[in-house]
């Protein structure tokens, strides 16, 4: 029996990387003069996060043996009036959980770096950007109010911002960049909005006092509506979680944020920061429970999410581009669980999803490294005899993509469609419908890039057309290059394995991604992990039935040989494996027949230039005549220049009036004699 978890410890865990992250930024950068070498910059950073990591071990650990959760405040940083802004810990099992996640895809990500930036001359402020991220999600995961919250959520978005532009010399970069940022700008600011609705009117920013009033907040009604106060708080909140979990419409920034190189990919939009927004509705699972229109609003564009960008990981050609459009929709997935009042679900599907997502970029980085940085899949093929590793991995973190029953990903994507299937609430119809076409969409996605890739005819090395060797927007690699530098394999070049810095990594992300599933989720789903965390409602059944139906991870396994999602998933390999190594006329066929459905998924039903269009167009007409009429007219024109003209009319005026001239003052004042006399004459005479 453990007793109390130790806040000098805890306090070690985001300032570990934080430490990591100054000395590789000051000491190993121009800033300070490169006083620090790339040797002792990757080594404080590593060794940082790998203190993080068994921090955060030992405190799940000591969690699980019977510890109380800490929740206390570590700094006390402005007190306005009774509003307190405080700096403190809430550590129960789902922030050691979420500690453990980060902290290790982050250690494993640290080491793959060293191999895959190897050349790179920002190497060290790399590693300090990735170690600031770490620290900036710690501090998100491990807070305990909303002040807390919203400074680790604002810390990750910029850090992402940095990481999307590292090389800003890139035009696409930075235009990628800044579209992430303003985007997630749009997110926060329905973010800020809940939680200034909660303090307005629970009076504190600290979760457990804002929960202790979530009664009396859910018979207020915003004031001026017939809205629900708490409605209306929740939907804000989850605004912010589409913005940072990038859901349909906020998504747009994700695939255009694989400008950045491989590794940020695998730890910022695979594992930690898009799946920070799922975890805040779950810490925020009282409030939600109290709202079924809340609930259901997040249901719905979760369902859009996880279904329409699966469709879009089918027509992608870039390697990176695939996983992400595949990380969007597993996005989905876990909003879905949400809204279907299935927290703990979609907990447990964000930790499996971490390890085999993170594998499938990290795998994807190691073989663009293979083929001298190009990322068409389309100048693949037979990659398996080469690298056998990076094989091997990549087709254990596909398996545990689609749901093969036993590995990871099965236990928590079936439990996310049977908790669909047992909830009730408005749009479960079509979120049911929407998460089971989803698996063979996601299948056919998947398999049509493994096939591509590591199987059939090697279609490296030779002439190709244009679309080969050529750096499309938004399409190409993680290296920075001049305009004539070679991508690909020349002639007679073969692929080769990643150095062992790359491999080790894929190795130990792979064993999470197929072991970790079964001997999880019965503490997780249906034993006391989350026990007085996660709050499900009376009126929502959904865990409750689950937990009738569950026997155990073996039987759950075999059960899955003959259900729907597995039968859908089968036919979604079979089919693309017909479709790329059989018959590699059908997609051509299914081109031509249905061109328009493809040009539509080609241009991302085209919410790129609608937002051009209508908001950023928008934006500089408003602008433009803010400028024109605001600025140039009315203040500059009629406040300033106008100001200026009244005065020198004036002046020029009065300027004729003093001339200098002895007799033309006295002319003046005989005048203003008479006047007087006239007027005092006047007044007697009535």
């Amino acid at each position: 029996m453990a007793g109390q978890l130790n806040p000098n410890l805890l306090l070690a865990v985001p300032l570990a990387p934080l430490a990591g992250s100054a000395i590789a930024g000051l000491l190993g950068t121009k800033f300070f003069g490169n006083v620090v070498g790339r040797k002792v910059s990757h080594t404080v950073t590593i060794l940082g996060v790998l203190v993080a990591f068994v921090i955060s071990f030992q405190t799940l650990l000591a969690l699980l043996d019977g510890a109380e959760i800490y929740n206390a405040t570590l700094y006390n940083w402005m007190t306005v009036g009774s509003l307190k802004l405080e700096i403190g810990f809430l550590v129960d099992n789902l922030t050691a959980m979420m500690m453990c996640v980060v902290t290790f895809v982050s250690l494993m990500v640290h080491i793959y770096t060293i191999g895959y930036m190897a050349e790179d001359e920002g190497y060290n402020r790399f590693f300090s950007y990735i170690s600031l991220f770490t620290f900036s999600m710690l501090m998100l995961v491990m807070s305990n109010n909303f002040l807390q919250l919203f400074f680790g959520w604002e810390a990750v978005g910029l850090v992402s911002y940095l990481l999307i532009g590292f090389w800003y010399t890139r035009p696409t970069a930075i235009y990628a960049n800044m579209k992430a940022f303003l985007v997630n700008r749009v997110g926060d600011f329905g973010f800020i909005l809940g939680i200034g609705l909660l303090l307005a009117y629970a009076g504190s920013m600290n979760y457990m006092d804002v929960f202790a009033k979530k009664e009396e907040l859910a018979k207020l009604m915003l004031p001026g509506t017939d809205w629900m106060l708490l409605t209306v708080a929740c939907i804000c909140l989850f605004i912010g979680a589409m913005g940072k979990s990038a859901q349909f419409p906020l998504h747009v920034w994700l695939p255009d944020s694989m400008e950045g190189p491989t590794p940020i990919s695998a730890l910022i939009h695979a594992a930690t920061m898009v799946t920070a927004g799922i975890f805040m509705v779950t810490r925020m699972s009282p409030l939600f429970e109290l709202s079924d229109t809340a609930l259901s609003f997040v249901l719905v564009i979760g369902s859009i999410t996880a279904l329409f960008m699966g469709f879009l990981g089918i027509i992608q050609n870039d390697i990176k581009r695939v996983v992400a459009y595949s990380t969007l929709s597993q996005l989905g997935y876990m909003t879905v669980a949400l809204g279907a009042s299935a927290y703990s679900v979609a907990v447990f599907h964000l930790m499996t999803h971490a390890f085999f997502k993170a594998l499938l970029f990290l795998g994807a980085g190691a073989v663009i490294i293979g083929m001298h940085h190009d990322q068409d899949i389309r100048n693949m093929g037979g990659l398996r005899k080469y690298m056998p590793i990076t094989w091997i991995t990549s087709l254990l973190g596909s398996l545990a993509l689609i749901g093969t029953p036993f590995f990871a990903g099965f236990y928590s994507k079936d439990s996310i469609i049977e908790a669909v299937h047992e909830t009730h609430i408005w749009g479960a119809g079509f979120a049911n419908f929407a998460v089971l076409a989803g698996v063979f969409v996601t299948a056919f996605y998947s398999f049509r890039m493994y096939f591509l890739v590591f199987h059939g005819e090697e279609r490296f090395g030779k002439a190709h057309d244009d679309h080969a060797h050529h750096v499309h927007h938004g399409d190409h690699d993680d290296e920075e290059v001049s305009a004539d530098h070679h991508h690909g394999l020349a002639p007679g070049e073969k692929p080769h394995e990643a150095p062992w810095v790359v491999t080790l990594p894929l190795i130990l992300l792979a064993i999470p991604s197929v072991l970790i599933g079964y001997f999880t989720i019965k503490p997780m789903l249906y034993g006391g992990f989350f026990k007085n965390i996660i709050a499900i409602g009376e009126s929502h059944h959904a865990m409750e039935k689950l937990g009738e139906e569950f026997h155990s991870a073996l039987a759950m396994g075999l059960h899955a040989f003959t259900s729907m999602p597995f039968i859908l998933a089968v036919a979604g390999v079979v089919s693309a494996y017909y479709c790329y190594m059989v018959n590699p006329k059908v997609p051509a066929w299914f081109y031509n027949k249905f061109k328009a459905i493809y040009t539509l998924l080609d241009n991302k039903y085209y919410m790129d230039k609608f937002n051009e269009a209508v908001f950023a167009r928008g934006a500089r007409l408003i602008g433009n005549g803010l400028w024109q009429v605001g600025d140039r007219g009315l203040i500059d024109g009629l406040i300033v220049n106008g100001s200026a003209k009244v005065v020198g009319w004036f002046s020029a005026i009065i300027r004729h009036l003093q001339t200098g001239y002895i007799y033309h003052y006295a002319f003046v004042m005989i005048l203003g004699v008479l006047g007087s006399l006239t007027w005092v004459l006047f007044r007697f005479a009535k």
